[in-house]
Formats: structure tokens, sequence, C-alpha cells
């Protein structure tokens, strides 16, 4: 989905909290910055001139998004931090900043800032440019991370294969329980497998594929994170047990509305609410960061990303992961079959 970043504040933050991708974006401008304590900064006037603004400009918008410009490493330096940053600056450039004026005050932005700045810049053709290159960058890492597509990038989580074999054997409790212990046809399977989706993500089967552009050959649960299989897994055991332990008490299978009220009133137990609110925020925030993928009924739910989940997913626990399954598959099939 298209995005402009000089009004989402969500699509910025999922942007500068990637270090995947700034590492490439970094590499990709290579642009000539001041050292200091290991890291890449520009003072004020140097993104003004890189931009083609006045300072002023660059002013105007540290003063609309001071808060968000801060906490992605905008600062101003005074004392001892000033002293330290322009002895920096004469190394890099070799020349004093501080040649015909007394500074007791720097305004300066690390790369992230920088990169936060030229997200904001409406009145700069050059930041627009960057954004495009910024967007493009932030794709072709995240595909490139993940093997060239994002469907399965929920596998490189280091909890998934437990979660996946787990909700195998849930599952089956479940589609058992639904066979042995309810009067209904063979429509039940996929009625309450859609029910137990709107119960957590708000929607049905068909429109979490559309939403993860999936063909009919593609398994929804394989494109699932852990957090959302083991919930699904609650869900399945529990509805398993209170549907036989029902069903025995009326010496007979339950029929639809029986069913029906149960479930209702099965979702509507309080210990399920924080883990829905938590699984509902996992998967529309990974999948909008990761996936590009939105989840209408969740829009309340997205959540910048954390610097930790970019690294959950695009790290190197992931790759090894990767390599794994790829060479087990026949293992992995056998233990699926065992349950």
């Amino acid at each position: 989905m298209a995005k402009d970043l000089t009004t989402s504040k969500l699509d910025r933050q999922n942007i500068l909290n990637n270090d995947f991708a700034l590492s490439e974006i970094e590499k990709a401008i290579n642009i000539k910055c001041i050292i200091w304590n290991n890291s890449l900064y520009l003072t004020k006037d140097m993104v003004a001139s890189f931009f083609g603004v006045e300072v002023r400009t660059i002013e105007r918008y540290v003063s609309r998004f001071s808060e968000e410009l801060e906490s992605n490493g905008y600062t101003v330096l005074k004392g001892k931090r000033l002293q330290d940053f322009l002895n920096s600056y004469v190394n890099t450039f070799a020349t004093d900043i501080n040649v015909g004026r007394k500074i007791r005050a720097l305004s300066v932005f690390d790369f992230r800032a920088f990169l936060n700045i030229a997200m904001l810049l409406v009145e700069s053709e050059t930041a627009a440019e960057l954004r495009r290159i910024v967007l493009d960058i932030v794709i072709d890492t995240i595909n490139q991370k993940a093997g060239g597509g994002t469907k399965y990038i929920n596998q490189r989580d280091q909890d998934f294969i437990g979660a996946f074999l787990q909700e195998e054997n849930y599952r089956r409790e479940f589609t058992d329980a639904l066979r042995d212990y309810v009067d209904m046809g063979n429509a039940k399977y996929g009625l309450y497998t859609d029910k137990i989706y709107q119960s957590i993500f708000k929607e049905k089967a068909k429109e979490y594929r559309q939403v993860l552009r999936l063909t009919e050959k593609d398994r929804i649960r394989d494109t699932l994170y852990s957090e959302i299989l083991t919930l699904i897994s609650s869900y399945e055991c529990g509805l398993a047990s209170m549907i036989e332990e029902q069903s025995k008490q009326m010496g007979r299978k339950l029929n639809n509305w029986e069913l029906s009220d149960l479930f209702d009133a099965f979702e509507k137990l309080p210990m399920w609410k924080p883990l829905v609110i938590s699984a509902r925020t996992k998967m529309a925030s990974r999948d909008m960061a990761l996936r590009d993928a939105f989840h209408y009924q969740l829009e309340e739910y997205i959540r910048p990303l954390e610097n930790s989940e970019y690294d959950r997913f695009l790290g190197t626990v992931g790759d090894e992961l990767d390599r794994l399954m790829s060479e087990n598959q026949d293992v992995l099939k056998r233990l699926k079959e065992s349950k």
C-alpha cells in the first residue's frame, strides 16, 4: 500500500526503528557527517543545506515535531558535550565551527533524526526524493532478509516451530470434539474456525487471505505468528473440553444453537481480553511493518514495531531457522503427522 511519510507517524517510526534498513540507507546515501560517540551527526545548518531550505524552516519543524525528533536522536548540546562535539567536528572537516563566534548551544541530528526530518519536509524536492529512496530500500531489505518474500516471515521466529506443532495437535482435538459431540453437517468445521479467527483478530479466513494476498493453496496457519497460534491453540483446547463436557452432561450431541451459546459464553470470559488485545496488536503491527499488509478491522491496535521485533524476524537467528526448516521439511512433516 502507498505510504505518505509526511503524514504518517506510524510509517515514519516503523522505518526509523528498523536498524537493518537504516544501515542500508546510510550506505546508499553516503553523506559526510560528523563522527561523534561512534555515531553520525549533522548540525542544523548542515541539514538545511543538504535539503536546500532555510535554517528557519528546519527550526519550524523542530518546534512542531520536537517530541518525535528528540525521541529519534535530535538534541541540543551544551557544556562538555558541546565541546566534545566541536572537537569531533574539527577532526572531521579540518576546520573550526567556532570561528568568529562563541557557541553556547548547538542543535544536532544523528542519522535517525536526519532521516526523520527528511520524512517530514514538504518544501524540499531533495527530501521527497530521499523518501522515495528510503521506501524502496526498506522494502528491498525486508524482502531480502525474508528470502525474497514476506509471506512466511513469521516462520523466522524461534518460537514458531513449537507453536505450530502444538496448534496442529489442539486443532485435531477441536475438530474431533466437533465431530463427536456436535450435531451439525461438515460446514461446522469452517464455521467455527472462522468464529475463532473473528474472536481473536476480527477477520474470517477469507478476509485474512485477502489482506495477506494468499492463494487458495496457502495454509493460513503457516503464515500466523507464534503468539497467534498459541492463542488459537488455547481457544481450540478450551472449546473442545467444554463441548465434550456439555454434550456428556446432556446425554446427546449439541445442536447449532447450543454450540453458538457455548461459544459466546466462552469468548466473553474475562481471561481472554488481555491476551486478545496483545495478539491483535502484535499481528496488526507486524503485518503493517513487515508485510505491508493493513488489517482494517485492527487499525486501532497498530503500533510502531520496536527494534527488538525487527531483530526477531530479520536477524541472524531467523537466518538459521530458515536454513534448519529448509533442511528438515521431511522431519517436520513426520512430527506433525505423529501428533
